[in-house]
């Protein structure tokens, strides 16, 4: 990673999928970090963009770098509150897409296991089984290529590099993986094969549950397998 080089991508700017006086919902790419990094070679963000129209907006949740979908954030102080506690709560429900190297022989499952961060190996994470923060993802086995499967994970747990780690331990790392994966997995896709699907939450005006669904950019197996 140390030869690291940024270039989000530009076009769309920003990919609007629902907008309220209370919040802003986008479809985020790969490659474009959520929020501003510490160098001004990473200011360039969803939020940092969202910035220029709205100098008042919040952010409300993460996606990883490398990680595509779903990401909300707040237009007003109460809407950024509130929406935090629902993520802060677990009240929300979040789902992924994820096309994994191998084929998983159980249709689905749940995988419970707890997960720190790497000091030695920061911004890593590993398991660790002793001192690790608990952690749950629930999977359902989508379809299936020649040496991949199209897996379908539903987190209760929003660690960081859950659903890398999650998927490494049960011996399935994402293709792409650029921090977990061999390199025999990591060269069979330029990028992250991981995406925010849909996340559901309670309207933080209206109180309505609603559902923002993006489309999977990924589900037809690489190189055709």
């Amino acid at each position: 990673m140390n030869d690291f080089h940024y270039d989000p991508p530009t076009e769309p700017w920003l990919d609007t999928l629902y907008k309220d006086k209370d919040m802003i919902v986008f479809n985020k790419p790969a490659g474009i970090l959520s929020v501003p990094g510490r160098d001004i070679e990473r200011h360039d963000s969803m939020y940092s963009r969202l910035l220029e129209k709205h100098p008042n907006s919040h952010t409300v949740h993460r996606l990883d770098l490398a990680t595509s979908g779903v990401i909300i954030f707040a237009l007003r102080k109460d809407a950024e509150r509130e929406l935090k506690r629902q993520f802060q709560d677990r009240e929300t429900k979040k789902i992924y897409y994820a096309r994994v190297f191998g084929l998983i022989k159980e249709k689905e499952g749940c995988i419970d296991v707890p997960l720190i961060k790497d000091v030695d190996n920061p911004p890593k994470h590993k398991i660790d089984h002793e001192k690790g923060k608990a952690c749950k993802t629930f999977y359902e086995v989508v379809s299936y290529g020649e040496q991949t499967t199209l897996v379908k994970l539903m987190p209760v747990t929003g660690r960081t590099h859950q659903l890398r780690l999650h998927m490494l331990a049960i011996g399935h790392p994402i293709l792409g993986d650029d921090f977990y994966a061999e390199e025999n997995v990591l060269i069979m896709s330029s990028r992250l094969l991981l995406h925010a699907s849909e996340i559901s939450i309670q309207h933080p005006y209206t109180k309505k549950q609603i559902v923002f669904k993006t489309d999977v950019p990924f589900v037809e197996p690489v190189d055709g397998q």
